[in-house]
C-alpha cells in the first residue's frame, strides 16, 4: 500500500516540512558525489553508531569529528542509504508532515521532529548497544509524524496504490495502522540479526513517540480524531 496523497487541507504553508525535505536532498546529493571510501567515511562520521554513542567504542582516527557522538542522533536524520531510501522517506514526510506541522505551528514542529528523531534513534540503538553499524535516515522522525497524524486525522482519506488493484482512497487510520503492524512484525523477525538492514525499532519507537508527544505539541484548538474533511473545507 503506497500512499500518494491525502485529502486533508492545511491552513499554514508547510515551510518546515519543505525545509527538512530540502536538507535531506542537499545532503544526499553531496553524499552521492563522494567517492566510495569518502562516502563510507561520511556515513561513519555522521551516522548514529550505537557503540560509539554509548561509549563502548570510538571512531577510527581518520573518522574523528569535532563534536560528541550523541550529536549523531541528529545528523543521522539527514543521511540516507540510497535514492529509494530517500524518496520513500520524503514521500511520507510530504504527505503527512504538512498536516502535523499545521496542527502545531512551525517552531513546535521543528522541536517535535528533532526530539522524536533522537528518541527513535535511541530506540534502535538500545536494541543492540554494542553495534558498530551506522544508522542513517529520517524514518524515525517521520514515524513520529505518522503516529501523530494517526491520532489527529485517522478519518482523513489517503489516495494509495495497491498492487494488482490500482489507486483507491483509504482512511488514514487503516493506512497507518497497517504500516505500524508491518513494522512490529518485521521488527520481531529482525531480533538477533547482526548485519545491517532496516532499523525497524527506530520506526516503532518513533511512531510511539509521536503518539505520546502530540498532545503536548498540538495547538489547543486542534482536536484528536478529527472528522473527515474534504479539500474544500477551510
Amino acid at each position: 500500500m503506497i500512499p500518494l496523497h491525502d485529502d486533508n487541507p492545511t491552513r499554514l504553508p508547510p515551510l518546515v516540512t519543505m525545509a527538512f525535505i530540502a536538507m535531506c536532498f542537499v545532503v544526499f546529493i553531496y553524499q552521492s558525489n563522494l567517492r566510495e571510501v569518502p562516502a563510507q567515511l561520511f556515513a561513519v562520521q555522521y551516522g548514529a553508531i550505537p557503540s560509539v554513542i554509548f561509549g563502548t567504542a570510538t571512531l577510527p582516527e581518520e573518522a574523528a569529528v569535532g563534536f560528541p557522538a550523541v550529536f549523531t542522533l541528529v545528523t543521522s536524520m539527514f543521511l540516507h542509504g540510497g535514492w529509494m531510501h530517500l524518496l520513500g522517506n520524503m514521500l511520507y514526510l510530504w504527505i503527512f508532515g504538512n498536516n502535523v506541522e499545521d496542527a502545531m505551528g512551525h517552531a513546535k514542529f521543528v522541536v517535535f521532529y528533532v526530539l522524536s528523531g533522537i528518541l527513535a534513534a535511541l530506540s534502535h540503538a538500545l536494541t543492540d548497544p554494542s553495534s558498530e553499524i551506522p544508522m542513517v535516515g529520517a524514518s524515525g522522525a517521520i514515524s513520529a509524524v505518522l503516529g501523530a497524524y494517526l491520532l489527529l486525522y485517522p478519518r482523513a482519506r489517503v489516495l494509495v496504490m495497491l498492487p494488482a488493484i490500482g489507486m483507491t482512497r483509504v482512511p488514514a487510520g487503516i493506512v497507518l495502522g497497517m504500516w505500524f503492524v508491518t513494522q512490529l512484525v518485521s521488527g520481531g523477525m529482525s531480533i538477533g540479526s547482526t548485519g545491517g538492514g532496516v532499523a525497524f525499532f527506530a520506526h516503532i519507537g518513533g511512531f510511539l513517540t509521536g503518539m505520546a508527544l502530540i498532545g503536548l505539541f498540538k495547538r489547543r484548538d486542534v482536536r484528536f480524531f478529527a472528522p473527515e474533511r474534504s479539500t474544500w473545507d477551510r
